[in-house]
């Protein structure tokens, strides 16, 4: 892979995030940021962004407050919030892009909570398009039902516990994902329906009015076998962004010639010739290249 341009994103409070800037190879369509899954590295998405520049985009990657080239050298100090990677972490990111090409197109990748994250930037609705692959925000209801006990039991009860004693999440000790912050391990594991009864009372209306105000359209990916990013999980996130129109597709391990997908596998290099090529179809031109399922906001509690 050719190398990128290792770059600094200043956020509002000042925190640096290290990341890269891919550029495009040829004629220039656009730009694309890639939003990471919670405790993976940025560098797991490196060849998709390669990938991207081949077909014209420029791409940028970066590591969240707290993880890979972004981590503070005292993870224990560290309070950094979900809410926090996307405020601040994928704002900074967006402002960025939209600096270096103030009127180009612009969209978001975003994996798992990295497809939910552009709700809570105040930038957000300067994005043109969103692609979001197995995206959610960890409701325990809504994880597969055949694995719902054990992935409970790991980051709902252990997870807490865990990040109680060690003052963080010691996800690589463990192999589960990398570290994360205290904050982020503590708002993974207080799961509710409705997200933002994770925040104080007087904040939550601010929070939705935010998502609402997203205008980007949105093609949301599932596959069968993922047991974070169900159906449900998936209409459950996409059901905050009012403002754009949403659509979800489902994919079958069958469809790409494979017996598993599960929730981290299309951004593997051997998507490189099938789910990768179909992505650039939306983001290009916004053509969904499956079929799609209509999509109907859940049923959500309050």
């Amino acid at each position: 892979m050719e190398t990128p341009q290792t770059l600094v994103l200043r956020c509002r409070d000042d925190y640096g995030l290290t990341g890269h800037f891919w550029p495009a190879i040829g004629p220039e369509i656009g730009t694309v940021i890639i939003n990471p899954a919670t405790g993976v590295l940025a560098r797991y998405y490196h060849r998709y962004a390669r990938f991207l520049t081949e077909h014209g985009f420029c791409v940028l990657t970066y590591d969240y407050r707290g993880i890979g080239l972004s981590r503070p050298t005292k993870m224990r100090q560290a309070r950094f919030r979900w809410r926090d990677w996307g405020e601040l972490d994928v704002d900074a990111a967006i402002a960025w892009a939209r600096s270096r090409n103030r009127d180009g197109f612009l969209a978001v990748v975003g994996h798992s909570i990295g497809g939910f994250l552009p709700g809570f930037a105040p930038m957000a609705r300067h994005v043109d398009r969103i692609l979001t692959v197995g995206a959610q925000f960890a409701f325990w209801r809504d994880y597969d039902r055949d694995k719902r006990l054990r992935l409970v039991l790991k980051w709902h009860v252990a997870m807490p516990v865990l990040t109680a004693l060690f003052g963080y999440f010691p996800g690589q000790r463990l192999g589960w994902l990398e570290d994360l912050p205290a904050g982020v391990a503590r708002e993974w594991s207080v799961s509710r329906a409705r997200m933002e009864m994770r925040y104080p009372r007087h904040e939550r209306q601010t929070i939705l009015d935010r998502f609402a105000s997203v205008r980007a359209p949105i093609l949301a990916v599932g596959t069968t076998d993922d047991e974070y990013g169900t159906p449900s999980a998936i209409a459950r996130a996409l059901g905050y962004y009012q403002g754009s129109e949403r659509s979800q597709v489902l994919l079958t391990p069958n469809d790409l010639g494979l017996k598993t997908i599960g929730h981290f596998d299309l951004f593997h290099a051997r998507h490189a010739d099938d789910f990768w090529p179909m992505t650039c179809d939306w983001l290009r031109n916004g053509t969904i290249p499956w079929p799609v399922h209509r999509y109907t906001p859940p049923f959500i509690p309050n």
